[in-house]
Formats: structure tokens, sequence, C-alpha cells
């Protein structure tokens, strides 16, 4: 049934500072719109056969922030709005545990989620204020962007209020290295991101600091936590792509849906997320005698659910 309860009014952002910092928070979570009860989401048929296919491809619009000093690793805004639409109801609640610069928070605004976003740094949660502060006199859902660590999220949002947690996460410690742009082709190679490290912060409790071993592990930490806010059946999509690391190739997918089945989770489906449409100049990598598929030309979006038998 839609939520006819009167919505609280919150903040566009929370910290340690906010009187109702690691406190329950009443946004809303109960579909709004008129859809059946046994729909997964509000799309039409024919909205629907375009997400069924298992490769898909976007491409960054105006809305999207491509400057790497204000994020250094930021996604679609279209992918965000696909995930959302595919996995939720109007109304429905969306949580990104690790929400960097708010493309999904601006993604649920658009179409009327409600959605809360975590991160650790307050830089980024000022950004995301910044985006959130663009009206859309369609939302009549709230967004909310919370500087904490995600491992407290379970003090913020009550059982089986999420309708979809989605997100990009860090890729353990495979950033935390200045750039060498192998990957670019020519004159593309020693561009600003050249000889820099492009890392989220060196925070110990940063994923982006962790060994891939370390960071599963972790990860696995925080989505147990989570599993129970999430309602039955919901989903639970995270974007992530392998890595090289000294002429290994380093397999996150496959770690991350190890981790996740062991804290409960089933996996519904893999995605490929192709991205040689937004690729420049791709390098000649490994070429004559090593041959690599390169992470920055495909990405992977793992589906997960809660399964109705782990419900309480």
């Amino acid at each position: 049934m839609p939520n006819t309860t009167e919505p609280v009014t919150l903040p566009l952002t929370i910290n340690e500072t906010s009187e109702i910092y690691r406190t329950e928070i009443p946004i809303g979570h109960e579909k709004t719109c008129s859809c059946k009860s046994n729909h997964l989401n509000c799309m039409t048929a024919k909205e629907w056969v375009k997400s069924q296919i298992g490769v898909w491809q976007f491409n960054y619009g105006k809305q999207d922030i491509r400057d790497k000093t204000l994020h250094p690793a930021t996604f679609p805004i279209s992918l965000a709005k696909r995930i959302i639409e595919l996995f939720t109801h109007e109304g429905e609640l969306v949580l990104d545990p690790f929400v960097g610069s708010g493309t999904t928070l601006a993604a649920a605004r658009d179409l009327n989620r409600n959605a809360v976003g975590f991160d650790l740094q307050e830089k980024y949660i000022e950004l995301c204020k910044e985006r959130l502060l663009t009206a859309n006199l369609f939302n009549q859902a709230q967004q909310i962007a919370i500087c904490d660590d995600a491992i407290n999220i379970d003090q913020y949002l009550g059982p089986e209020t999420v309708g979809l947690i989605w997100t990009s996460p860090p890729y353990a410690n495979l950033l935390n290295r200045k750039r060498k742009n192998k990957s670019r082709r020519g004159d593309k190679r020693k561009n600003e991101q050249y000889d820099k490290v492009e890392q989220y912060s060196q925070d110990p409790r940063d994923l982006g600091t962790m060994s891939i071993e370390t960071y599963t592990k972790t990860m696995g930490d925080i989505y147990e936590h989570l599993l129970p806010l999430l309602k039955p059946k919901a989903h639970c999509v995270i974007n992530v792509p392998d890595m090289w690391w000294n002429n290994r190739r380093i397999t996150i997918h496959v770690s991350l849906i190890e981790e996740l089945r062991r804290r409960g989770y089933e996996l519904r489906n893999t995605i490929i997320w192709d991205r040689t449409n937004i690729v420049n100049r791709v390098g000649i990598f490994g070429w004559p005698s090593n041959y690599i598929t390169m992470g920055t030309t495909f990405e992977y979006l793992l589906d997960f659910w809660r399964p109705p038998s782990k419900a309480k």
C-alpha cells in the first residue's frame, strides 16, 4: 500500500554535530505509486525489455561530474537511474553505502525515490549537498547524505525498510598508487592524472587503503549489517572491475560474490557495463606477448538479493 503518513522534513546532510547523528531517521520507504504489489518496479513491458540484455552502455551527461579534482571515480547518472528504475518503485528507499559525489542521490531525486548515502569524507558529503540543492519539481521524496562509516548504517535505518542497495565502492588499495595510464594511447597517457595517486583518502577505515583480503572481509562485515535492512527479495547491486597488479589479475568481482554469499546474499545476475563508448584511445597494453583485457573497457554490475528465507 502507498505510504500515507506525513513525511518529516529532514536535512540534506547529517554529520557528527547533528542532533540525529547515529539515530534512526524517519525517511519514507513505502511505494507511493499505484503499481500492483507483485510488480518489481514501475516499468512498462517495453522499458523492461531494454534492461533484459546483460550488456549495458551509458554516456555521461550534463548532470555528471567529470572533474577528477572533485572526485576521482564517478559513474554516469544514467547508470544509477537504470539500476534504481529496475529495482524500485517510486517512494521506496535506496541506500548507497559509499555515496562519493552523490550520483545515486541525484538519480533518486530525479526518479522520486527516497535515498540515503554514506561517506567517510566530509568534502564528498558537501559535494552531495551542492548537487541536491538543485530542485526537482516532481520530486516528493527525500535524499540525505550522511558523513559516517558504512559499518554504522544500521543505526540510521530500520529492519526491512530498504528497497535497494546500490553502490560503486572503492576498489581495495589498487588505486592507491601513482597512475601511469598504461591503458591510454600516445598523448592521452601523460594527462592531468599522470603520475598522481587518485585515492579518496588515506584514512585507515577507507576501503581504498586495504589489501584485497582485508577489503573483502570488511565489505562482508558491512554488507552483513545491511542484510536485515533489506526487504525480502529486495536487490543489492555492486559495481566493480577486476584489476591488474604486478602482472596478476585481481578478481575483485569473484571475491565479492563469494564473500556476500557467505554473508547470506544470493547472486541473481551478472551484468557487464560495456565502457568502450566512453574510453578515449585505448592504449596497446601487453602487446606482443601478454594478452590482457583492460578493466577500463568493462566493469561488472553484480546483482544480489535478500532471499525470502532470510526474512526474520
